[in-house]
């Protein structure tokens, strides 16, 4: 598996940054390549990518989640592995650290070729750029859930 790590400071409080990052339908308007998220129910939601020309569906179960602080997942089924967690920590009243670290297993010569060439690295770099011009353009959180899902708990 490869790792890709890369935080952001956002000039929003911590948890306008935390209930934004909840809105995974919103992901599509920040996060390159993404196409459309669906949330199946507290855990689960199914993805809908498009990378260089290729499509692809995945779904990921939310395996930690606590407010303010962190969400980690994991992809379920299918042929797209991947795992994450993202962390968020108050610097001050009006600033929040976001962290975003992701391991995952390239498939196939292209999703190869582009981890080794630092793609994977610059997407995710990117990515959480447009999440602090969005959540900053924005000023607030577009909705927020705030629900404690524990590891192991179903």
């Amino acid at each position: 598996m490869s790792m890709v790590q890369e935080s952001v400071e956002v000039e929003v409080p911590l948890h306008t940054a935390y209930n934004q990052w909840t809105q995974f339908a919103d992901f599509p308007r920040f996060m390159e390549g993404v196409e459309e998220v669906t949330q199946i129910d507290e855990r689960h939601n199914h993805w809908k990518t498009k990378v260089a020309g290729v499509s692809r569906e995945f779904d990921t179960e939310i395996v930690d989640q606590l407010p303010d602080e962190k969400i980690a997942w994991r992809t379920v089924g299918g042929d797209v592995q991947q795992m994450g967690v993202v962390t968020f920590r108050r610097l001050d009243n009006d600033h929040t650290m976001v962290r975003l670290a992701l391991d995952f297993e390239p498939d196939g010569v292209a999703e190869k070729a582009a981890d080794m060439m630092g793609m994977v690295d610059r997407r995710v770099k990117g990515d959480l750029r447009r999440f602090k011009s969005f959540v900053e353009d924005q000023g607030m959180e577009s909705g927020g859930w705030r629900g404690r899902i524990s590891p192991g708990s179903s």
